[in-house]
């Protein structure tokens, strides 16, 4: 995992670059957050470069596109959605029915963006899954990560102060300098449904939320988290 090795022990493993289309975004970032720092910028410039149509694949009765958007070949797109660019979406995407897209969305090939899910200054890396009653704002979901039915990625403190992370292992929070800050998503990461994460919250690859949980924090990669309330109802 080439990317992270300038991020120092303080984060865990994330996204390996060989799996990631957006590559050369997340090497301008020093720190994990940071990727979303320079969404905007990355999106815009994606979008100035891309020669021919903006919209590959076939548009379907009641799509709403409002600003630059660019949807590549093959994607299927379901009645009802509503996209609002600047917005840059790859090959072969499943965009489902209720599907909200509301600026400053990053979508790899192969995403699934879900029905009655909404989507906001976010990247999803390539095969990322949100299939279901989503919330993914100001978040990375890395490559073949998967949120379950109703799992909510939460950006926004309560106090409206700047949203914190930890490092891991570690009590001390860092100021990300971000008033909006949902999850950082490693790569083949399971998050069960109805789930919520925290502000901040960062998920090392391959670990594994339990449905219903309740998280906060950075976790290590491989990481197994579960809630414990729930084991009462195990067989």
């Amino acid at each position: 995992m080439k990317s992270s090795l300038h991020w120092g022990d303080r984060f865990p493993l994330l996204w390996d670059p060989e799996k990631n289309e957006f590559r050369d975004l997340f090497e301008k970032a020093s720190l994990p957050w940071e990727v979303l720092s320079h969404l905007d910028a990355y999106i815009e410039q994606k979008l100035q470069e891309t020669k021919g149509p903006k919209v590959r694949s076939p548009v379907p009765e009641g799509l709403h596109l409002e600003g630059p958007v660019f949807i590549d070949e093959d994607c299927k797109i379901e009645a009802g959605v509503f996209i609002r660019g600047p917005a840059w979406i790859g090959k072969g995407c499943e965009i489902r029915n209720g599907c909200y897209i509301r600026g400053g969305v990053l979508a790899g090939e192969g995403v699934v963006l879900g029905h009655a899910s909404e989507f906001k200054h976010c990247v999803l890396v390539g095969m990322a899954q949100a299939p279901h009653f989503n919330y993914v704002g100001d978040s990375v979901l890395g490559w073949h990560a998967h949120i379950g039915a109703g799992v909510i990625l939460s950006n926004f403190r309560l106090d409206g102060k700047a949203v914190p992370v930890r490092g891991l292992g570690s009590i001390e929070r860092i100021d990300s300098g971000l008033a909006k800050l949902g999850a950082l998503i490693g790569d083949e990461c399971e998050i069960g449904c109805n789930s919520v994460l925290n502000p901040g919250t960062i998920v090392g690859e391959r670990s594994v939320v339990f449905p219903l949980s309740l998280i906060s924090g950075t976790w290590p990669a491989h990481s197994r988290i579960e809630n414990p309330s729930m084991r009462r109802f195990e067989g």
